[in-house]
This record gives C-alpha cells, structure tokens and sequence, in this order.
C-alpha cells in the first residue's frame, strides 16, 4: 500500500507525480505548517469536526489563516476519497504558511495558507491490533508546544528509528521521569488493579481526537479513568498498556525496552476499550475482530 494516485494541491487536483510545492514554501523552510490525519473506515470521515476544531486551533497558534471553510474542507475530502475510492485508510491534509517567493523568518503580516491533501489505503483493524507490538523508551526532545499539531517531526522521527533498530513498532516518549505520549500516539496504561491511566491535557501532549473519543466511550463503562502525568516506574509495572491515533485506532503494547507488559499479551482491558470504540466507528467486530469478542 501507498499513497493514491489523485491529490489536492493549492487548488489543484492532480496526480501525485504532477504535483510540485515551491522550495520557498514556509512549511518546507521552516516547518512552518499544521497537520491534520482522518480516518476512513467503511467510506466514512471518522471524528472529523474533532479534527477540523484542532486544525483550528493550532493554525491560530502558529499564526496561518484556516484555509477554508470547514464545510469546503470537508467537501475536499470528500472528493479526494471518491477519486481515489478509498474505503479504508487515512486522509492528510497539510496547511503551510505559503510562499512567496524569499526565505524570510518573518514573513508577510498576513501568510497566505498553501493546502495539501492526500489519502491512503491502509488496514486499521488488522494484525498489529489483534497482536499488539513492541515498544521501547525514548527521551523527548521535542519543542515545548506540543499541543499544537505541526510538521516539527523531527523528534518523532528519529524517535521511530530507534525504535526500529532495537526490533520494535513504537517509541514512548518521557521526560523528567514521567511519560508523556508515544512518538505519534497517545499513550494509555492500565494500572494492576484496573485503573486506566492517561497523561491530561496541557502543553505536553497532544490533544488526541481518537483519545478524546476514547474517553467518551468509556464515560460509564465502569472503568476508573484517570487523567494524569504516569511514572517510569509506574509504567514499567503496568499490567497492560495501548495506544490511540487515527492511523491506528486502539492499538496493544505487548513488550517495553525487551520486557514484557503485564502477560506479553493484549488484555482484557484493552480488549474492552477496542470494543467500545470499534463499535463506535460501526465496525463490524465478528468480521474485522473476533478477537475482542466477549470484551
């Protein structure tokens, strides 16, 4: 699988060879640019107005106009998934600060806005899902605004080859002797007697859609739900652990730095949350994921 052939690029729809982004663009110069990641399961936009609300959010953080409309966005996507018939996978879209034709920090008092879109096929209940991967500890190193949605990945990228290397999916980010979220994902533990356990909101994580949908979910399970900054060491004793993003939904940790997590295997809790949630998408669990049945 890869990216699909048609795009959207500063008013253009296009195939992907075709499409060129000037080299003055504020988002290749400077990372100067927010991103927002949807996902499509069965045809359908999942949490999108909670996407458009963080896009939002961060454009005005970082000082770019909102491109368009959030109906004319979600119309673009709309369009960009039925040219590329896609039923399941991701939409990303990039909003830049645009390019005017000079490298200048600064730039003009009011930024025109460069847009990028593209989908891509991808499986989001599959093996990973029902067999939880490998992770290992990184020290976070990123800015200090991490609540905003932008394109200064370095970081996580090179959070994701050590990650690599050492054989494992993940990396979980931590500072200070306190884990803040998972180099793309937010983290969620679940501590021996059962509590669930997320970092809370504020500068040092991003606010996740698929998180806050998450704990909408499990308003009235039963489950304790703590949000809350969780030790090294109280990760390190979990009994279970998982992580939530668009591209990945609910997704089992099984193994920390060569370590297993609680039984090295998905647990119950974990089960429950991606039942919760996959119905909440209108997935079909007997089909896409006997493995959470009786959760």
């Amino acid at each position: 699988m890869g990216p699909s052939g048609w795009v959207y690029l500063n008013g253009d729809i296009c195939k992907a060879e075709a499409a060129s982004v000037s080299p003055f663009d504020r988002g290749f110069l400077f990372a100067h640019a927010a991103y927002e990641v949807t996902a499509v399961f069965d045809g359908r936009l999942i949490d999108f107005e909670g996407h458009m609300a963080r896009l939002e959010r961060t454009l005005g953080g970082i000082d770019i106009p909102m491109p368009m409309s959030r109906t004319e966005l979600e119309a673009l996507h709309r369009d960009i998934l039925a040219r590329n018939n896609l039923i399941e996978g991701f939409i990303y879209m990039q909003v830049t600060g645009g390019a005017y034709g000079v490298r200048d920090f600064a730039g003009p008092e009011t930024l025109q806005p460069g847009l990028f879109l593209f989908c891509e096929a991808r499986e989001l209940i599959g093996e990973k899902a029902r067999d939880g991967v490998k992770a290992v500890l990184v020290e976070d190193q990123r800015w200090k605004r991490r609540d905003y949605k932008t394109t200064q990945l370095l970081s996580q990228a090179l959070a994701y080859r050590d990650a690599q290397r050492a054989g494992a999916t993940s990396a979980i980010l931590h500072e200070d002797g306190f884990v803040t979220e998972a180099a793309s994902a937010n983290l969620w533990v679940v501590s021996p007697d059962r509590r669930i356990i997320t970092r809370n909101l504020g500068y040092s994580i991003l606010p996740g859609i698929t998180r806050q949908s998450v704990l909408d979910r499990l308003s009235g399970s039963g489950f304790d739900v703590e949000e809350r900054a969780v030790s090294i060491e109280e990760l390190n004793a979990a009994a279970e652990v998982f992580t939530t993003a668009a591209t990945s939904l609910v997704l089992p940790v099984i193994e920390l730095d060569g370590h297993a997590v609680g039984e090295g295997r998905p647990g119950p809790v974990t089960r429950r949350v991606q039942a919760l949630y996959y119905d909440a998408i209108g997935a079909d669990s007997e089909k896409r994921a006997a493995w959470v049945a009786g959760a």
